[in-house]
């Protein structure tokens, strides 16, 4: 199994399927979460095939905008490396990564645990923080029409895994229920760094946001 060509072919496969995607969820996100990904595993002790494949892979049918549904990403992801003839162990590992990593209102409990699903975690959350974070977060909020910033709503840090799908809160509300939480959920040391200082930049950047918001400065 020429391992760099499968990582060659499932980028291919990754920039087709995604073409058109929602710029926080394209290609450039999933070249991010890689890179992420690849300089944590600098660290760590895991297999390097699981790891891209799982970043490549991790948003290849992402739920939220498949109406909610779990068992797409999954099953394109099986479909596209059983047609690689890639080991069946290698498969059911890269599978079992796309399940357990989305935060889900960060009540939700993994139901798998291995060190690559750890590397591949902390490299999504990465992406998700600071100040590409901040881009993704309004990029998002925009493309579902939601509001900036409403006083008037308070932030929702108690949503079970439905309440959080379905959530259209302000998009402010969001760095509380799920960016502001990130830094103390990373798994690896490597990771641990590089999000405490994309948290203080998001919390700078909050801090600046609410004083134009009040006409202070």
């Amino acid at each position: 199994m020429n391992e760099q060509l499968i990582i060659d072919k499932t980028i291919l496969f990754v920039k087709e399927t995604l073409k058109g995607a929602e710029g926080g969820h394209d290609w450039f996100h999933i070249h991010r979460v890689l890179k992420n990904a690849q300089l944590i595993a600098k660290g760590e002790k895991a297999n390097t095939l699981i790891i891209a494949l799982g970043a490549l892979l991790h948003d290849i049918a992402d739920s939220k905008f498949h109406n909610g549904d779990e068992t797409i990403g999954p099953k394109k992801a099986t479909e596209f490396l059983l047609s690689q003839d890639v080991d069946s162990a290698i498969i059911e590992h890269v599978v079992q990564i796309i399940k357990n990593i989305s935060f889900k209102g960060g009540n939700t409990e993994r139901t798998f645990s291995s060190k690559e699903l750890d590397i591949v975690q902390d490299a999504d959350r990465l992406d998700a923080i600071g100040a590409i974070g901040i881009a993704r977060c309004f990029n998002y909020g925009g493309f579902k029409n939601r509001e900036l910033y409403n006083p008037e709503i308070a932030p929702n840090l108690n949503m079970n895994k439905e309440e959080y799908k379905k959530n259209t809160a302000p998009t402010i509300n969001h760095f509380y229920e799920k960016l502001l939480l990130l830094k103390d959920r990373m798994n690896t040391k490597t990771g641990q760094r590089i999000a405490a200082d994309r948290h203080q930049f998001m919390e700078k950047y909050l801090k600046q946001f609410y004083a134009e918001w009040n006409g202070k400065k």
